[in-house]
């Protein structure tokens, strides 16, 4: 039964493998980078988002986001302030976005002349990772409040990253965050990944964030994360694995 299971989830992780690179293909045919979002409920990706959107509409940017979530609209109204078209994506129930979603928004409302779009994901660490949604570039984040030994817990989405952004930076006191035990830990995951410190009330790290990010869509070299998928690799395989103690375990990366 188990063999069986795992045969269907590699067939499905193929299958969408497929359509990432087909998704990717198109986009840089009309010169859209993708930034996916990946981070737990309550990590302040949304609040951050929409700081981020609101400095690139201030820049005239053309930049477009996506948002999704299992119900509500209310994330989509929060970053439509920014000034930024935007559009929520939901996934009745499904924990987790697929390019199959993406490429349907993306050919049906994408404003022509963007060259940006942020993705945010559905608020989970597990299943989100193993999907490959055709990006540029996939960021990772946590809040100082979810703990230090976050990246260990969740190896694959960490391992993933292009990326890691911690947030809620100004409550890492409060917290009694160790934020040299984390940084260790992410590296223990992710060898080389940079680590952005970010503050959506203060806006500290939103410009930051969106330099990296643009720096990505005119052609600046990424970070190659140890884990799979790797988005900004063309022509290659993609192999997953699909729990996070298993691939963390085989990477040496959880006792």
């Amino acid at each position: 039964m188990c063999d069986s299971v795992d045969e269907v989830t590699r067939a499905v992780l193929a299958k969408n493998d497929g359509l990432a690179a087909g998704l990717r293909e198109a986009l840089a045919r009309r010169g859209v980078s993708v930034v996916n979002l990946l981070s737990s409920p309550g990590s302040g990706k949304t609040e951050l988002l929409g700081r981020v959107l609101a400095r690139a509409v201030e820049r005239s940017l053309p930049v477009a986001a996506l948002t999704a979530d299992l119900a509500t609209e209310n994330d989509a109204g929060r970053l439509a302030r920014s000034g930024a078209p935007v559009k929520q994506l939901l996934t009745d129930g499904l924990c987790h976005l697929e390019a199959r979603q993406l490429r349907g928004h993306v050919e049906s409302w994408l404003p022509e002349g963007t060259s940006l779009l942020f993705v945010e994901n559905v608020g989970n660490l597990v299943c989100p990772a193993s999907y490959d949604l055709g990006e540029s570039l996939r960021v990772v984040l946590m809040a100082v409040t979810e703990g230090e030994d976050k990246p260990l817990k969740y190896p694959t989405a960490f391992g993933s990253a292009h990326l890691v952004v911690l947030t809620k930076t100004d409550l890492a006191g409060p917290a009694g965050f160790d934020e040299a035990a984390f940084e260790t830990n992410v590296q223990r995951v992710n060898p080389g990944v940079e680590v952005l410190r970010s503050c959506a009330r203060t806006g500290a790290g939103v410009d930051a964030l969106l330099e990296r990010v643009l720096a990505v869509r005119d052609g600046a070299p990424v970070h190659r994360p140890p884990l799979a998928p790797r988005p900004h690799t063309h022509g290659h395989s993609h192999s997953h694995s699909h729990t996070d103690t298993h691939e963390g375990a085989e990477a040496g990366l959880v006792p």
